[in-house]
């Protein structure tokens, strides 16, 4: 490593202004921060001092995606082999999942990373972290059939025009990597959403298992919905002990609510994640879940509250989606209504919108374009408490 950091020393003046390569000091800079701590400090104005900075904090978000990229990966061998009528070990389960996954994974950080530096060399910025892990919750809200090139252009859109539009890093109003999925559902909709697009394989020509339909279980509920059946038939016969598990056909990260727990535990612990937007979240949708079991007018109304939590990206937009420090409520008070709207719109969205039955996309999109009026709400009610205080006490 001192060799390594020695050859940089080295370099380096041939990437600073004026140099030969001068032009090319954003992408310098940005491999090397990449592998060592920055050297720079803040020279004016006045600064919290801190260990903790983007880079560490993106990290600490990418070590708790891992259980469920992980398990992700793992599932996907699993429903792939479970459809082929397959015996496969553990290993090999995984093996696959991780050979269809690993593609997704880097046409993510290839196109975006690109485009990330493309606009720091243009702009004669530093190229920030932002994306690392953004690059990452692409795939894992993806199904892992969906066309490498629509991945592609999903996630030039997502940094474009959900980032680089508003200014990069810290100046986006809305979550890139939900961007990508939203892009994707509405102009590429059979590459996202139905019955048959969630496991390895079952669209290029293999055969399946007789009866199996690769559903998950809110496109079960979704279709017996629009057919008003009087229940709902899960597929495969699935439990809610296989939902909470992730043994179920899903997007690549968001079918295991275990590992994402084990996720939400370490941002929590860490103070990177605020646990008051996911267990607002939380009780969100399961009050808005109770209302409708109240109501009972159909049967994804009948479906018990705590359902809706362990299926779908319920969980997973819970944990890191609604969490992202950039689009979030920034107030203590704001986080308690943000959280808590996002889960009564993802329920009502699953309830009420047949043809929409996923909900937390758009429950969590809608609310960062709300955040501003939150946080301006509470903001105003502190002023006006405080002048209340003032002049009791004059």
């Amino acid at each position: 490593m001192k060799g390594l950091r020695n050859y940089l020393n080295k370099i380096k003046p041939n990437f600073e202004e004026g140099g030969k390569y001068g032009k090319f000091a954003s992408t310098f800079e940005a491999f090397e921060s990449f592998l060592y701590v920055p050297n720079t400090v803040t020279k004016k104005g006045a600064h919290i001092r801190d260990a903790m900075d983007l880079k560490r904090t993106m990290t600490v978000v990418i070590i708790a995606l891992l259980p469920a990229l992980l398990f992700g990966m793992f599932n996907v061998g699993y429903q792939h082999n479970l459809a082929q009528g397959v015996e496969a070990t553990v290993m090999q389960n995984f093996w696959f999942g991780f050979l269809k996954v690993l593609p997704i994974i880097i046409v993510s950080y290839v196109v975006g990373l690109g485009i990330e530096f493309i606009f720091a060399e243009v702009r004669h910025e530093e190229v920030n972290e932002g994306f690392l892990v953004s690059g990452l919750l692409i795939p894992m809200i993806m199904p892992v059939d969906c066309p490498l090139w629509i991945i592609a252009v999903a996630t030039a859109f997502a940094v474009i025009v959900g980032k680089e539009m508003f200014g990069g890093t810290g100046m986006n109003i809305f979550n890139p990597a939900l961007l990508a999925r939203a892009f994707i559902f509405f102009a590429y909709p059979t590459s996202i959403s139905g019955n048959e697009v969630w496991v390895a394989g079952l669209k290029n020509g293999l055969t399946t298992v007789d009866g199996y339909s690769g559903a998950t279980p809110l496109s079960d509920a979704a279709a017996a919905l629009s057919s008003n059946a009087q229940s709902i038939d899960w597929s495969m016969g699935t439990t809610p002990i296989d939902w909470f598990f992730g043994f179920i056909p899903g997007s690549i990260g968001e079918t295991s609510t275990l590992a994402i727990l084990i996720g939400a535990f370490i941002l929590i612990w860490t103070g990177v994640g605020s646990w008051r937007i996911m267990l607002s979240c939380v009780l969100g949708g399961l009050v808005m879940g109770g209302i409708f079991n109240l109501i009972g007018a159909n049967v994804m109304m009948d479906i018990p509250a705590w359902y809706h939590l362990i299926i779908g990206g319920f969980a997973f937009g819970t944990v890191f989606m609604a969490t992202d420090p950039v689009t979030a409520a920034q107030t203590n008070r704001g986080k308690w209504i943000y959280g808590f709207l996002i889960g009564v719109l993802c329920v009502m969205t699953r309830v009420l919108n047949p043809g929409y039955p996923e909900g937390m996309m758009l429950a969590i999109l809608f609310m960062n374009a709300m955040v501003p009026l939150v946080d301006y709400y509470v903001v105003q009610g502190n002023i006006k408490r405080r002048l209340k205080r003032a002049k009791a006490n004059a």
